[in-house]
């Protein structure tokens, strides 16, 4: 398969067990052991079928999408480049177009993570293999409509589970004699329908360990809801400028019995909770730019459907940056930036002995930059931080993923090196280092343990096919 070149206006024309030395050398030899696999996998998924495109058409680095790979999202997954089945509309009786098969593909992962200091009573350097196992249907489904449906094999639990849902009716038209891209929009993850990866469904890390701690606070829309809600909403693109959604979210709790109880979680969605994205986007030559917005607001009773009520405000700005070099045989440097602020009023929490004060707030930000040299050595470096209200109940003592001081503060860097021996094989080393972990550097959780023996190396290999 060969690596193809970004062209922005052809593409706005398509509708250790330990630490120290010891910690490094393991680190290393696990590398080394992950390089030395087999590359015989030269299959590529569904979408990649569909249109008769390389993976590298629509991606730079998966999820990182091209502006075509964005284009091919917001028309609702329905470009195609194989033979389709199709009827014409008749009196009494509807068309049909469908693909000549299912767009099926899967994901394979496997890993191992260190940390700089083992947890206590568990072992280190533990293999996943399967880290996880997702199979996906993610294509055309008739002449307008499309999506991507993602179902995961969850190891520890031993089952398959619903993942990562988008469907999407799109059609286009003329508006003020500017084209207008439309559609209606059906998913299970606040953010899993955006078009960048500056906001959190698809943002950088792209992978990450299953089995390093990370810090306790979080916001609502970064994840929070994340395959525990169902939306619904509307989303347009007017001059392949100016691009805009609103969704309407209410749980779905998977696993559990219709009526919902709201039993074992934390978050039961009051009446109907918003979702809006505003952002404009521009190309310059080699350069891309996009700025928006993006929230959600939510009210919920946690552990049941009735009764007392927290609620959630976030407001969140974003932005990405794309620009090819060609003087570095077309190089590609990406930069994304989003911060994200959420105020809360915890009265249920607060009311059940949960929380010490009833107004809370977060602040999260995260900045990366990502240089990608072709489409096979991509070295990225990220800065994150989440700061907010300090609660000793909210955020009790606890070893390892508790809080000593009830500081939701969580601070560090990921850094990352990505191979693509072919398209469709991923290798990647990643570190996390933290400068604070739940509120401090050194014995965050009261226990005795420090920020920096959570910081991780974690060895990765994905196949695709």
């Amino acid at each position: 398969m060969t690596a193809q070149r970004i062209d922005y206006k052809r593409c706005a024309r398509w509708p250790g067990c330990g630490s120290g030395a010891l910690f490094l050398l393991q680190a290393a030899a696990v590398l080394l052991l992950l390089v030395g696999l087999p590359r015989r996998a030269e299959a590529v998924p569904s979408f990649a079928r569909q249109t008769g495109l390389a993976c590298s058409s629509c991606h730079i680095n998966p999820p990182e999408l091209t502006p075509l790979g964005r284009r091919f999202k917001l028309n609702g997954y329905t470009m195609t480049g194989i033979k389709v089945i199709s009827a014409p509309p008749a009196k009494g009786t509807p068309g049909l177009q469908l693909l000549s098969y299912l767009p099926l593909a899967a994901w394979l992962e496997a890993s191992t993570t260190g940390l700089n200091k083992p947890q206590p009573g568990k072992s280190n350097w533990d293999y996943s293999l399967p880290q996880d196992v997702s199979l996906f249907l993610a294509g055309a489904f008739s002449t307008h409509a499309g999506g991507f449906i993602q179902a995961t094999y969850d190891v520890q639990a031993d089952h398959f589970s619903w993942d990562n849902t988008d469907i999407r009716y799109a059609r286009n038209t003329l508006l003020g004699n500017k084209t207008f891209v439309y559609g209606i929009d059906l998913n299970n993850n606040p953010t899993v329908e955006d078009l960048w990866n500056d906001t959190p469904a698809w943002g950088f890390p792209f992978i990450a360990s299953a089995s390093a701690p990370t810090p306790a606070a979080a916001t609502v829309v970064d994840g929070t809801l994340a395959q525990d809600a169902a939306g619904i909403g509307g989303y347009a693109m007017w001059n392949d400028h100016l691009y805009g959604d609103f969704e309407i979210y209410r749980s779905a709790h998977l696993g559990q019995p219709l009526p919902n109880t709201g039993e074992g979680f934390d978050f039961n969605i009051q009446g109907a909770a918003p979702y809006w994205r505003v952002a404009w986007q521009q190309s310059m030559g080699n350069s891309y730019l996009e700025f928006g917005t993006y929230g959600m607001h939510v009210a919920s009773t946690p552990q049941t459907v009735t009764g007392p009520t927290n609620t959630y405000t976030d407001v969140a700005v974003d932005s990405q940056y794309e620009q090819v070099l060609p003087k570095l045989a077309n190089d590609i440097l990406t930069l994304h930036v989003t911060y994200i602020r959420e105020n809360s009023d915890l009265n249920a929490f607060f009311g059940a002995g949960a929380a010490s004060l009833v107004p809370h707030h977060l602040n999260t930000v995260r900045v990366d930059g990502i240089y990608h040299f072709g489409y096979r050595y991509i070295p990225s470096i990220q800065y994150f931080r989440t700061t907010g209200t300090a609660d000793p109940l909210l955020y009790p003592p606890d070893p390892v993923d508790g809080s000593n001081n009830g500081n939701p503060l969580g601070a560090g860097f990921n850094l990352n090196f990505t191979y693509w021996p072919v398209q469709n094989v991923r290798l990647a080393a990643q570190y996390t280092a933290y400068t604070s972990f739940n509120g401090a550097s050194t014995n965050y959780d009261g226990s005795g343990r420090n920020a920096s023996d959570n910081n991780a190396m974690y060895l990765y290999l994905g196949l695709i096919f």
